[in-house]
């Protein structure tokens, strides 16, 4: 018996059991699976990202390294296998799809009349106009064979259970690494909206807009919805999240002695403008004591966006950082740090960066201008020239990015 939750599955009521996948977790999710099915998986392949396969032991499991932010060759050709190992399932077959953040740059597969490097180009346009992920999404769902509950229909009548860790605010099952695996709500109508009002609709590529169209006047058909009873086998868990994350950071703040305030795990919006906030929240934490008592930990997580303008190098965690430096300047005892959980931040080696009160004028003593960097997108540089950027790796998850800011009475700052 594989139990779930409140899921209980009767493995010997399947044939076969097939292991597919993809995201930045899912080498460590099938290490783990393998671990606790031990001889019981049939087969399985599986999509992650460059340069980690080697970090996992597997057996049953094929681990394929594809493209991420931006989608590759090899991540096509593992979508297409992953597609193909569909077309031989019946109703006594059990399909376990292990699914985390980064999955729909990992699995992709679009439509026949669109090329990868068309898929590129609108992904590339959308990682820089400031739409939110959510957004982004349901523009992929709909030029994607497997995406947006397509996977789970090319699945029947096999039982399918999804496995995933959650990397959008909110745990959406419908836009987590775009929902391959759950109704859509989501229309041709909707992405076009989006395509048009962040002012990238021209910019899209020939066929993807051809594609858009025709579905919106009933030539394609639209992504699988709500209802539709070829999900009725489909069970989708959400394992992990940002909420678990900082559950995770409080405890452990808690044991080194910190007084901790989770302050929210839906933090959106522009990441200059949450560091602003946050930064606020720091000064008056060293000021008046509030929200919490000294020495404490004020924890938040979420996603954050960038609209991109300039030509620098970074990504929304250091932006985030570079941003509220300017409103702890000055300030002793109090910290403030933004990563990725998956230990990138944008385009950048990094996962993020730590600024304090010191942060602008160390920057003036090495003749570094803040707003530049600020106005060239490029807060990796900044942080570099510091010795300010925070490096972990490449670390096999991804929740979100979580946000620290730490504050010490006076006489303990250090």
């Amino acid at each position: 018996m594989l139990k779930i939750d409140d899921l209980q599955l009767d493995l010997d009521r399947y044939n076969r059991i097939l292991v597919i996948g993809g995201g930045k977790a899912s080498g460590a999710m099938a290490e783990s699976l393998e671990g606790l099915l031990a001889d019981r998986i049939d087969k399985g392949f599986i999509n992650v990202p460059e340069g980690s396969s080697h970090k996992f032991k597997v057996k049953a499991i094929q681990l394929n390294e594809a493209g991420h932010p931006i989608p590759s060759e090899q991540g096509q050709r593992g979508a297409n296998k992953i597609l193909e190992f569909m077309n031989d399932v019946d109703e006594h077959t059990l399909v376990i799809f292990l699914l985390s953040g980064g999955g729909s740059a990992l699995l992709p597969l679009p439509q026949n009349d669109i090329t990868l490097d068309e898929m590129k180009v609108v992904t590339t346009l959308l990682l820089k106009c400031g739409a939110t992920i959510n957004e982004i999404n349901v523009v992929r769902k709909h030029f994607s064979r497997i995406k947006g509950g397509r996977l789970a229909v090319a699945s029947h009548p096999a039982t399918m259970l999804c496995l995933i860790l959650s990397d959008v605010i909110g745990d959406p099952l419908s836009s987590i690494a775009s929902g391959p695996t759950v109704p859509d709500p989501s229309t041709y109508s909707d992405a076009i909206h989006i395509l048009k009002r962040y002012g990238i609709w021209e910019a899209t590529p020939l066929s993807i807009r051809r594609f858009m169209e025709d579905g919106l006047n009933g030539r394609n058909e639209e992504s699988p919805k709500p209802g539709d009873p070829r999900f009725a086998k489909v069970h989708n868990i959400v394992l992990g999240n940002n909420g678990l994350a900082l559950a995770a950071a409080e405890a452990q703040a808690k044991k080194m002695g910190f007084n901790s305030l989770i302050l929210s795990s839906y933090v959106s919006g522009e990441a200059k403008h949450v560091g602003t906030v946050l930064a606020s929240i720091g000064r008056e934490l060293m000021v008046r004591d509030q929200p919490a008592s000294k020495p404490c930990v004020i924890l938040a997580g979420g996603e954050t966006t960038v609209t991109v303008t300039g030509e620098g190098r970074g990504g929304r965690n250091g932006e985030l950082a570079l941003n509220a430096a300017f409103g702890l300047e000055g300030l002793e005892g109090v910290a403030l740090s933004s990563v990725g959980t998956d230990g990138i931040d944008g385009m950048s080696d990094s996962a993020g960066a730590i600024i304090d009160g010191s942060t602008l004028e160390r920057a003036k003593a090495k003749g570094l201008n803040p707003l530049d960097f600020l106005r060239n997108n490029d807060s990796h540089t900044f942080f570099k020239e510091l010795g300010d950027l925070i490096y972990t790796g490449p670390t096999g998850t991804n929740v979100n990015d979580v946000m620290l800011v730490v504050g010490l009475p006076r006489k303990t700052v250090r």
